[in-house]
């Protein structure tokens, strides 16, 4: 064998990659597409954070609104001998309050409050056909606003026709109000199913349909045997009937 000549510099020795490739080799390729990426995905947040500042914004400003005509609906009715108080806000009577309210609606906007709020006030201030209007926009609705606007329409038309002199017209309003209470909650176990029900049954009576009316008013106490005030009201009503 021959000997190695240790006259000539040993070569020196040669980098090994271990595992190929860096990360950072993998990637320059597709740097262009990242930065196009990251920018788009920045874009998008922005935009997402944006609208969910802005919803919030705009829910605390419609509470805020809505806090004020609430603040006015919650002002005390003063007694008939007591004297207005600049220093407490008070009014004469439920129609004098439901003014104000509606003057407190039409300043903050007739967004912030529902149908069925602003027909009770409609109603409350004796604009019955307005209130009948008002209802009518919200009685499709699928949620206990649909639920409240049902009864609150049934409760104008049978006030509209109280009113009526004419006695087939007033027979009329009062087969229309009944109507709106049938279809006002139709599912058995639904909100306010038993008031729905003790509505049909005075309208019944209204009607003079006492059989009608007595087995209404019945249904309707026992779908309503824990609210306890529906059923003070009920037995009221069968005793002045007869039938406690």
């Amino acid at each position: 064998m021959a000997e190695k000549d240790v006259s000539k510099p040993a070569e020196p020795p040669k980098p090994v990659h271990i595992g190929g490739e860096s990360f950072l080799d993998r990637i320059l390729p597709y740097m262009r597409q990242i930065i196009i990426g990251i920018v788009v995905l920045s874009a998008v947040l922005i935009v997402v954070f944006t609208i969910r500042w802005w919803t919030q914004r705009s829910e605390a400003a419609a509470t805020e609104k809505l806090d004020k005509i609430l603040e006015v609906a919650r002002e005390p009715i003063r007694a008939k001998d007591e004297k207005p108080d600049p220093k407490k806000p008070s009014f004469a009577d439920v129609k004098e309050r439901s003014a104000a309210v509606l003057d407190a609606i039409a300043k903050q906007g007739s967004e912030v409050a529902g149908h069925a709020f602003r027909g009770g006030q409609l109603l409350d201030a004796g604009k019955i056909d307005d209130a009948i209007a008002e209802y009518r926009q919200g009685i499709a609705d699928r949620t206990i606003e649909g639920v409240l606007c049902r009864e609150g329409l049934g409760l104008a038309l049978e006030a509209k026709a109280s009113a009526e002199k004419d006695a087939t017209a007033r027979q009329k309003g009062f087969e229309e109000a009944l109507a709106e209470f049938v279809a006002m909650q139709p599912d058995e176990s639904g909100p306010r199913r038993a008031y729905a029900l003790y509505h049909q049954a005075r309208l019944q009576l209204l009607l003079t349909k006492r059989a009608e009316a007595k087995a209404l008013f019945a249904k309707a106490k026992e779908v309503g045997k824990d609210d306890h005030e529906l059923v003070d009201l009920i037995e009221k009503r069968l005793a002045a009937m007869g039938a406690s």
